[in-house]
Order: structure tokens, then sequence, then C-alpha cells
């Protein structure tokens, strides 16, 4: 299996029915050594959950848990580069493939460690080369991909494998047609857009069935670094208790922002273990608590 490729031909000659039987069959295999299936989810992008994920999954590292992560967001990978698990070869073996090893042990699967660069754009040929059948094929394609990665990866045996989902509303759904026992977590920030397009996305999620343990409310103030003071960040105070009430779930945490929460996503060095007296990490580290109490 070549480590890195960016461009995956379809076979139009497949048994697509039998593959995806076959598939499905090794993926309730693996979620067997698996005790909890966490998604991160949000209806709107630039809420911090691939940074929640990163942090939350060394929170759980820190404390002796076995944890997996998988970045299921194909077009925009980041949790190696946060967890520290990129420029790592991938070894084909004859149950799956082995993931990358991240900070603290953490298992990583993402699309990032197939890439040739890691500025190359994710793209696929489609098997027959019609353009006006790519927008549909793609997004098939794509899912497809995602219940590979799970079902394919040797995961082992995990206390906890965090699944870091793209924005949209569905993908929490059609996770939960996969896996079951499945929950999320719903990641909002203070700002009144935020909250309009991730309650749609919680209602998506409610009205399919989906399994949602709480509310987390990222970004809820700014932290000092110098004295750790908790300011306001937006406009208006945070209202995620509202929010939660709203949707009828639990407030599981309010993490106000340290900057130096993003320059650690830069070097691979999550603020968990490199800050952990920051309130952001006590926040994570109670919330990381919470999820065990849930479990």
């Amino acid at each position: 299996m070549e480590r890195k490729y960016a461009d995956i031909e379809g076979d139009g000659g497949s048994d697509i029915l039998g593959q995806v039987i076959s598939q499905q069959e090794r993926l309730a295999e693996r979620m067997k050594e698996i005790g909890q299936v966490i998604a991160i989810s949000s209806g709107k992008g630039g809420v911090g959950k691939s940074a929640l994920t990163s942090n939350l999954a060394a929170a759980l590292a820190d404390e002796g848990f076995r944890v997996g992560a998988l970045d299921a967001d194909l077009n925009g990978p980041t949790l190696t580069k946060m967890l520290d698990a990129r420029n790592q070869n991938l070894y084909l073996k004859p149950d799956g493939v082995e993931p990358a090893i991240g900070v603290l042990g953490v298992k990583v699967m993402s699309m990032d460690l197939f890439l040739e660069s890691y500025d190359t754009a994710l793209s696929w040929k489609h098997a027959t080369g019609l353009a006006e059948d790519a927008f549909v094929w793609r997004g098939t394609i794509e899912t497809s991909t995602i219940r590979e990665f799970l079902a394919d990866t040797i995961w082992g045996e995990l206390d906890y494998l965090l699944v870091d989902l793209p924005p949209g509303a569905n993908h929490l759904s059609t996770l939960a047609r996969w896996i079951p026992g499945i929950t999320g977590l719903a990641v909002t920030i203070p700002s009144g857009i935020s909250q309009l397009v991730v309650k749609k996305s919680v209602r998506a999620v409610q009205e399919s069935g989906g399994k949602l343990l709480g509310l987390v409310e990222n970004m809820a103030g700014y932290v000092c670094p110098e004295c750790s003071q908790i300011s306001p960040l937006f406009n208006s105070k945070p209202k995620g208790q509202r929010m939660a009430n709203s949707l009828g779930l639990p407030l599981l945490s309010s993490i106000p922002f340290d900057p130096r929460l993003a320059l650690g996503c830069d070097e691979g060095k999550p603020l968990v273990l490199t800050h952990p007296n920051s309130p952001s990490v006590g926040e994570i580290k109670l919330l990381a608590n919470k999820l065990r109490e849930l479990s």
C-alpha cells in the first residue's frame, strides 16, 4: 500500500453491494473492541471542533485511557498536525491498516496521511470521466471512504474513538446507521449566527433518532495568557445554557478561548499538555470527566 496518493479511481465493474456488506461486517467487528465512539459535530465551520477533538483526545489519553481519533473531514484534515501524527508511513497488514500514532499514543487516521503534500487538494477520478456525474459521485465516494477508514483501520482495543466531523447537518445521522451505539457532542460558539446554524444541525440529528450527549459552547470568553483572567470574546455574553435548554440538551462545557491553544494546534502540542493550569484546559478536563460519567 502506497503511503500517499491524492487520486483514487473507481472500478465500474466491481460488486458494489457485496463490498458494502463486507465492509459493514468488518466495521461491526472493529467496533466490538471500542468502548465509546463519540462524534464531535456542528452544522457550522469555524467553531473549533478539531481543536476540541485533539485536546479532548489528549486529555483522555493523559488520564491513561486508550484513545483513537478519526479525522472525517476529508477535504480539510487537520488532526494529524494537531496531534503530531504527520510524516508517518502507513502499513498494510492482512487485517487492515495500522494508524499513525500521535501524542500520548493516540491512534490517528486521516486523509492527510494519503496526500502527496500538505497543500495537496483532495481529488477523485470518476470511473467514466463524466463531469456531470461528478457531484453526486463525489458525495457517495467520500461517504464510503469514511466508512472504510472506520472499518479497515486496525484500531485495536480502545476506550474512546473520537470522530471529528466536517460541517454539516447529517453526518452524525449517517454514522449512526453504521454504528448503532455512537453518540455525539454538538459544538457551538456564542455568536447568534453560529447558534442559528448549529440548532438546525441538532434538530436534524434529533429528528433522525441520533443521540447527542450534550452541547459544548466553545470560545465562551477570552483567556488572558498573562493573568488567566477571562474577558468577553464576542459582543454578547455566552448563551450556551439558554440554547441547550431550548434544545433539551445539557450544557456540558463552556470553554473560553486561550490564544496559546491555536499555537499548540499549529505545533502539534495540545494545550492540555503544555498549559495544564489554563482555564480552558480546566473546562476541557471537566468535559472529559463528564464523558466518562456518561459512558
